[in-house]
């Protein structure tokens, strides 16, 4: 996938000079100051707009800037006072910056940096702290986007997105640069870090290897995200932290007290086996737009395009499913269908229909209009005794962001949302934000990563019962209270994090026991179960405050993450973003040069900040205008103009504004139709039961003939039970390190076994071993 169109204007000189970032991981919490660079060059005053992403979750504390030899700490302010001030200081000719967060967003921020005289100099510092959270392999996954695709507008919204305007250059021709410094401390030892940008080797610090350093090698550029995957000896350990008080805050309040956080890894030991619950109705949402036929990764040319690692993931999920459950599956772009008026029982005539079916998507639907799609899920009835789990997948780029999470919060009660992120840029404030509102977990795809693991992944939480009665208690000395910062754990998932945040009040008597304790409680499966956690009480000193800050953040995404207009709710989270220096929707930085300066005469040069562009969606403006309209071979609207593309900036080159093409933006290369995998070969011959077919499809995977896959079958055994041990020891043997793919699937065909092998079952394994050359265990058939 070739991309061309949009670019910057060559003439226009761009003021950033680079971006330095320093990264500290303790455990698994990131502290990161980012470092703006800035000079101007031209002859004339300029002020310099930078939009950029962060993850949803990341708390920013503090902005400062460097200005002419001056320091200036910015000061958090109500956002339209923190806009007056900054406008103010322009208009007198000083100098100002300012940083705020998009409003119906997260996860998009914009620094701007006003009144920057010829020859001028600054640097600017952008201080946030962030939760990282264990990947299913067990790595801690930190990640600094720097994708930005635009966000569709969806018809009917009001106004555009700020990512229209952003001038877009080729990738590799930034004209700034890019360097980051991690180190990395874990007193459980670091094993090693991965990462899909070239890094400088590990470098460990200590000989114990609780400390480590690395960098990202030369040359690197801010044009795709830095994704470093840090894998600890121990990462399920439970641990604490209680961090002593802002000095100078009030006692009692959220800053003034000691803050506590407390990470547990909840084991459902009563589990029943995975595959073998045939209660659910499971709903399936692919995103079908035009930016889903993008390639998963831009930097590869053999990366198959997103809407084709969906499609296998899909089918993968499809034969997971136990017989009894019900099904749906939706496909939404501009428009939206399903394949079914509403859910259907899984059986093996609806799994195949829906097989084929899922074969033949493509990513040919237009736009992303997500929230029709959700409306019309939600509008069907509840099927009494299955539990509705909803699987999302999307790359994520739309404006509506709030709206669409307050949809899946009003519906929270009645079902379960796992949401699946993919490719570069997918928006984290919609994809977390959908998992949050209604108690699923939520997973980014990017690179060459195989979706199909995680998806699977969560299909097993899905098969699990959810987890009722959920509740905490603690035990503190006497004078000492713990308050809870939010709601804390409202879902529990096998062996996944939970999060604790809260405030330690009171005085601790210097007599009194050391420690103190929670417990987390909740039911599974009609058993109570409790996890203990032990912690000090002696309270860690530190500048940046890092937990106070991330249980501030905590609160804030429970009181603004809803998209309620709850005026209690509103000036709660005002009053929690001014105390604790975290940005939220309601707030913004400003820093004012206090130097008096000239008053501007005419307008101020502005000078935008240019990203690399990738895959882009397209803008509503762009995709309900005009009057003509087809679509190119990936199914993205074209249209023409006749009138101007004010939302598109005017850092923008390109053809003339009547016969702009939408689609300018992809230029779509022939690419060779690939030979399905080995794995989803076998994977779609198997029956809805469990069973494989002793066929020409399974012979030609073993490399065998029917006749002497027949001739080779123990005594009285059945054609089914021979095809279906020899499916499982050719998963064993040749699939192995895929096996979190396929682990629910050999779950029913084992239980299908049990039911039908009868006496052979033992004889079937050793002969099935000594045909296809393996040594499968007998233990995994249970013998």
């Amino acid at each position: 996938m070739a991309v061309i169109g949009l670019i910057t204007k060559s003439q226009e000189p761009v003021p950033l000079q680079s971006i330095s970032v320093d990264v500290a991981v303790q455990g698994f919490v990131a502290d990161v100051v980012s470092e703006l660079r800035y000079k101007n060059e031209e002859k004339a005053t300029v002020e310099v707009t930078f939009v950029f992403p962060l993850d949803d979750e990341a708390a920013v504390y503090a902005f400062e800037g460097l200005i002419g030899g001056t320091r200036i700490e910015a000061q958090i302010r109500e956002k339209k006072q923190a806009q007056q001030e900054y406008e103010d200081a322009l208009s007198e000719g000083r100098g100002a910056f300012l940083l705020e967060r998009e409003t119906n967003t997260s996860d998009i921020f914009t620094c701007s940096l006003g009144n920057l005289p010829p020859d001028g100099e600054a640097t600017l510092k952008l201080r946030y702290v962030q939760a990282l959270a264990p990947e299913p392999d067990g790595a801690v996954r930190f990640v600094l986007p720097a994708v930005l695709n635009p966000r569709y507008t969806p018809q009917g919204s009001e106004g555009d997105t700020v990512t229209m305007g952003i001038p877009r250059v080729p990738r590799g021709k930034l004209p700034y640069t890019l360097s980051l410094c991690a180190t990395l401390e874990s007193s459980h030892g670091i094993n090693r870090v991965e990462s899909k940008c070239t890094l400088a080797p590990l470098r460990f610090t200590a000989e114990d290897r609780t400390a480590a350093q690395v960098s990202l090698a030369e040359g690197h550029q801010f044009d795709r995200d830095v994704e470093l995957l840090i894998y600890y000896e121990d990462v399920h350990k439970p641990s604490a932290v209680l961090e002593a008080g802002k000095p100078g805050a009030a006692p009692g309040s959220l800053m003034g007290d000691p803050a506590l956080l407390v990470t547990m890894y909840p084991s459902l030991r009563c589990a029943s086996k995975p595959g073998l619950n045939a209660t659910g109705e499971f709903i399936f949402l692919l995103d079908r737009s035009g930016s889903m036929g993008c390639s998963t990764d831009s930097s590869s040319s053999d990366a198959p395009p997103r809407i084709q690692s969906a499609k296998e993931t899909l089918i993968l999920l499809l034969k997971s499913l136990p017989l009894g459950c019900y099904f749906n599956i939706y496909g939404f772009g501009s428009t939206y269908n399903s394949f079914y008026l509403q859910s259907v029982e899984y059986t093996q005539q609806t799994m195949s229909e829906s097989l084929q079916r899922v074969k033949d998507l493509q990513a040919d639907l237009g736009g992303t209009e997500i929230l029709q799609p959700l409306k019309a899920i939600y509008s069907q009835a509840c099927r009494e005794g299955h539990p509705c789990q909803l699987f999302v997948f999307t790359d994520g780029e739309v404006s509506n962001t709030e709206e669409v999470i307050a949809e899946v919060q009003h519906h929270g009660s009645s079902h379960r949302c796992f949401s699946f992120g993919i490719g570069e840029g997918a928006s984290t404030a919609l994809i977390k934000g959908i998992a949050r509102a209604a108690g699923g977990s939520a997973e980014f795809i990017t690179g060459k990563e195989r979706m199909q693991a995680k998806a699977l992944q969560s299909l097993k939480k899905a098969l699990q019962p959810a987890a009722t009665g959920i509740s905490l208690r603690w035990d503190l000395p006497s004078g000492l209270e713990a308050v809870l910062v939010g709601s804390g754990p409202q879902v529990i998932f096998e062996g996944q994090r939970s999060l604790i945040y809260a405030q330690i009040r009171g005085q601790h008597q210097s007599s009194g026991a050391s420690e103190g304790t929670v417990v987390l409680q909740y039911i599974f499966q009609d058993q109570t179960f409790t996890e203990t956690m032990m912690f000090p009480l002696q309270a860690q000193e530190s500048d940046r405050l890092p937990v106070h800050r991330l249980a501030a953040q905590a609160l804030l995404q429970e009181l603004e993450g809803t998209g309620e207009k709850d005026e209690v709710k509103r000036r709660q989270a005002l009053e929690t973003s001014l105390s604790s220096g975290v940005v939220c929707s309601q707030t913004a930085y400003v820093g004012l040069n206090t130097a008096l300066g000239q008053p501007l005469q005419g307008p101020l040069i502005h000078r935008d900040v240019p990203l690399a562009y990738s895959m882009i969606t397209i803008n509503s403006q762009i995709c309900h205008s005009g009057n003509r309209r087809s679509t190119t071979p990936l199914g993205i609207p074209i249209m023409s103009f006749n009138s101007g593309l004010g939302a598109l900036g005017s850092g923008f080159a390109g053809p003339p504004l009547d016969t702009f093409d939408a689609c300018s933006f992809y230029e779509e290369a022939p690419t060779p139709k690939k030979e399905e995998p080995p794995l989803l070969r076998l994977v779609s011959l198997q029956n809805a039961a469990g069973s494989w077919v002793l066929d020409s499809g399974l012979a030609d995977l073993l490399g065998l003939s029917e006749t002497e896959i027949s001739s080779k079958a123990p005594g009285q055994v059945t054609p089914n039970v021979w095809a279906t041990v020899l499916a499982i020891l050719w998963l064993h043997s040749k699939a192995s390190e895929q096996s979190d793919e396929w682990q629910l699937l050999e779950a029913k065909a084992l239980r299908w076994l049990q039911g039908n092998a009868g006496p052979w079952l033992a004889d079937c394994v050793k002969t099935g071993n000594a045909m296809l050359g393996s040594s499968v265990s007998p233990h995994t058939f249970g013998l």
